[in-house]
């Protein structure tokens, strides 16, 4: 084979490769596009009612700080089954004392001077193996008991990158007063264990509709200081992870002309201290992921406005303002 063919077929090679890498990337645009995270509270492992906006309902979270049953039954079954295949220190060492005292009764018959000779001879080391096997069962035992004790702590999000670029906010919608119109019409929410449903007013509603627009605004901005006003601690540490690896890959997410099409309420419901309501929204907007030093773009279109279909979950303290907790796909 020439040196001309092999020069083509290793450019085919890197095209093909730099393609296959380039896939997962192009999932990543727009906030929400690599799937349903955040927390709807006590209902996380719940779907939202289903609504005009989205008959199907919603897609469960990809990403939640509230694990499922599902998935927290196999980690603890298999902590318990990596506790129960770990070797006790005290079983080791009797284990190994019991080995040492056979060996030496088997010597002293294969010698000619009888079983228990061979045992004798150990005497004087006898007692010090069996202080070493006493202090270690001690030292085990103080192990388990602390082991015990401690409780797993959730790690959280790690420091935010300077990124405030300072953008100016696109323009107000005003389809949301047509989503506080049809709040009646949206699914009723299911009871749930220590949840009490909630009625809304007509600012609530303008106020999803204002936090539509300015989340996207904030996260195409790269503004995480206005992010942190916006969303909740849990939702600011998934948004600045895609953000974070956007910018190592030398990628920047751009999104504008945000505009809510319909939308209508599934569930409000209080717990505790806190508020929730998980509202349908179906919205346009343009999107486009860009090569940061070239401006290149590498996936979607800076013109072309595209559809999306979402559940956008709010939060607030009592007397607080809303903020956003969870984002789902619709079904």
């Amino acid at each position: 084979m020439s040196l001309i063919s092999l020069a083509r077929r290793g450019r085919v090679v890197a095209v093909l490769a730099g393609a296959l890498l380039l896939v997962p990337v192009l999932a990543e645009a727009r906030p929400g596009g690599k799937g349903g995270f955040g927390s709807r509270g006590t209902r996380t492992q719940s779907a939202p009612a289903p609504t005009n906006t989205a008959p199907n309902g919603a897609q469960p979270f990809q990403r939640s700080a509230t694990p499922s049953p599902t998935q927290a039954a196999p980690a603890a079954a298999g902590a318990a089954a990596a506790q129960a295949a770990r070797p006790s220190m005290a079983r080791n060492l009797m284990m190994g004392v019991g080995a040492g005292l056979l060996g030496a009764g088997l010597f002293g018959m294969l010698s000619g001077a009888g079983f228990f000779s061979g045992l004798a001879s150990l005497a004087g080391i006898f007692g010090f193996l069996l202080q070493i096997a006493l202090i270690g069962g001690a030292i085990w035992l103080a192990l388990r008991y602390f082991r015990r004790r401690s409780e797993p702590q959730l790690a959280g999000a790690g420091a935010p990158m300077p990124r405030d670029m300072g953008r100016p906010q696109p323009a107000g919608m005003n389809a949301m007063g047509r989503m506080g119109a049809m709040a009646g019409m949206g699914g009723a929410a299911s009871a749930a264990p220590q949840t009490t449903p909630i009625e809304l007013a007509g600012e609530d509603f303008s106020t999803f509709e204002r936090l539509l627009g300015e989340v996207n605004t904030a996260y195409s901005n790269e503004d995480e200081p206005g992010l942190r006003n916006l969303v909740t601690p849990e939702m600011f540490g998934y948004f600045d992870e895609d953000l974070s690896g956007n910018a190592r890959k030398g990628l920047v997410d751009r999104v504008t002309e945000v505009k809510l099409l319909q939308g209508d309420l599934s569930e409000a419901w209080s717990e505790d201290n806190f508020e929730y309501a998980t509202v349908a929204m179906r919205f346009s907007l343009v999107n486009a992921l860009y090569e940061r030093a070239s401006g290149k773009i590498v996936d979607g279109d800076a013109t072309v406005p595209q559809e999306v279909t979402e559940h956008w979950t709010f939060v607030r303290s009592r007397g607080a303002a809303w903020k956003l907790s969870g984002i789902q796909q619709a079904a």
